[in-house]
């Protein structure tokens, strides 16, 4: 009795091997299917940024950027349509360089790849709008013909986070 009560338990219980990647961003973003009690509104659609300033350790995905991935890969494995996710990113600080070409991050990096790049394709092929803090990109000498396709310089993160609140973005809390 108390074996199959601990297997059952053990059956339903999650875990770490309940995370997989996808729908929408493949190889990044693991996700979990969740049994919610807080509905999303039909038609509901998200206008939603990120923001981060931390740039990972050398060759590693940046962490912001698969948290980006996730809440793709969540939503649409939760019904929510990909036509009703617009989402940004604003990077600033030293994150900038994790946004940067291969020869810009190899020159930062002792020779690294940049294991954003593939993440960050993917994630403009979904329509995530990506900004970097032009302020920053001075201040740690990044071009703006230097950053990976899709990424744009804007003149701040400021203003960045400025003209996305006006067309209606949250901004993500962590």
């Amino acid at each position: 009795m108390l074996t199959s009560l601990f297997t059952a338990l053990l059956l339903t219980t999650a875990g770490p091997h309940d995370f997989t990647t996808g729908p929408l961003i493949a190889d990044f973003g693991p996700n979990a299917e969740i049994d919610v009690e807080m509905s999303i509104p039909d038609g509901f659609v998200f206008r939603h940024s990120f923001d981060f300033a931390a740039e990972a350790e050398a060759g590693e995905l940046n962490r912001h950027l698969v948290s980006a991935a996730r809440f793709l890969n969540m939503h649409a494995r939760a019904g929510i349509p990909a036509e009703n996710m617009h989402l940004a990113l604003v990077v600033h600080g030293a994150g900038v360089h994790d946004v940067a070409d291969a020869a810009t991050y190899a020159a930062r990096h002792d020779g690294a790849e940049n294991a954003n790049a593939a993440l960050i394709a993917q994630l403009v092929e979904h329509g995530v709008r990506i900004y970097v803090c032009g302020q920053s990109a001075a201040y740690y000498d990044v071009e703006t013909e230097t950053l990976l396709p899709g990424v744009d310089m804007a003149l701040s993160a400021m203003t960045a986070h400025a003209v996305l609140q006006a067309e209606g973005y949250t901004l993500n809390p962590f």
